[in-house]
């Protein structure tokens, strides 16, 4: 097995941890709200948010692929789609404002996180191109 499949299998081998916990962190932690001024601001879906972008950023830059990134922010969004699609008795994800928030926020972070994480990603070495010698003509 070369090293780079070898770093591809732990990349999503630590994905989908990452991804369960992301996904239930995130739901326990999205019903937060702030009430200021008879206002309510769900804070805790935008830091479920940044709880999210948190984790993917970190499986980004330490497998330097995209993949693991990619993996955790479907999983969590399958995870988060399933549970806010329960019997209403069971439903741990409601169809609300922090809710929404959470659920197609997931979208958002993963590609933003996506994008950011470009800069880390492996790259193959340059070609190294022979320069002409100096009596030659073209």
């Amino acid at each position: 097995m070369n090293k780079r499949a070898a770093g591809m299998a732990g990349g999503l081998a630590a994905a989908v941890p990452a991804a369960l916990f992301a996904a239930m962190a995130g739901t326990a932690l999205h019903r937060q709200e702030l009430v200021t001024a008879g206002v309510v601001l769900p804070l805790g879906a935008l830091a479920a948010l940044v709880l999210l972008g948190c984790v993917q950023l970190f499986l980004g830059a330490s497998f330097r692929s995209l993949v693991p990134t990619a993996v955790a922010g479907v999983l969590c969004y399958l995870l988060a789609g399933w549970w806010s699609a329960m019997v209403p008795g069971k439903r741990l994800i409601a169809g609300d404002l922090a809710g929404n928030i959470w659920v197609y926020g997931i979208v958002v972070v993963t590609v933003l996180m996506l994008a950011w994480c470009r800069r880390y990603r492996r790259r193959k070495p340059a070609a190294q191109v022979p320069a002409p010698a100096a009596g030659a003509q073209a």
